[in-house]
């Protein structure tokens, strides 16, 4: 009995060890989403002053899209704009814009300072819906299906190396 109190200590050290190394495998920088492949949440917001279309649940079927997080006190979304842009003019996928917890004006004054590549664009003023996107931070994108289901989610900035290309292999993959 007294051999197996002290191999306890051995054994426990072994299913530890294990633990980490495992746990090495996983990308670190990867956060994951439970939201992936169900449908985007039910949410309506309002549109920014001036504009006359918000964002729903309901805009977001029919076609393959994005839904960009952004804010304009948000110095990661200065430097991934030009790539939304981009993805918008370019590429042809439409963009949706959720304005996270901004002042409406400074938003606009935003728009208008760096350009609008977004088709419709929803204050989230108190952040509710970006909780219930499992947002962890500005700027995110999503990438949402015909069926209006989240496919993909990417946190940062689109600027990072790598970052638009993989987003575009998992938009033609979401195309068919």
């Amino acid at each position: 009995m007294r051999r197996l109190f002290y191999l306890l200590p051995l054994v426990v050290f072994a299913i530890v060890a294990g633990y980490f190394a495992y746990g090495l495998k996983n990308d670190p920088r990867a956060i994951p989403s439970a939201l992936i492949d169900k449908p985007a949440p039910t949410f309506q917001l309002p549109p920014l002053p001036g504009r006359s279309d918000g964002l729903a649940t309901t805009d977001l079927k029919g076609k393959v899209q994005l839904v960009n997080v952004w804010a304009s006190w948000c110095v990661p979304c200065k430097a991934e704009h030009p790539v939304i842009t981009r993805l918008a003019r370019e590429y042809g996928i439409p963009v949706h814009g959720l304005n996270y917890k901004d002042k409406p004006e400074d938003a606009i004054e935003w728009l208008k300072r760096n350009g609008d590549p977004y088709a419709r664009i929803g204050q989230d003023l108190d952040g509710r819906v970006a909780i219930d996107w499992g947002v962890y931070g500005v700027p995110e994108t999503f990438l949402i299906d015909k069926e209006g289901r989240i496919r993909y989610k990417h946190v940062g900035p689109l600027n990072n190396p790598g970052a638009l290309e993989q987003l575009l292999a998992h938009v033609k993959e979401v195309q068919g």
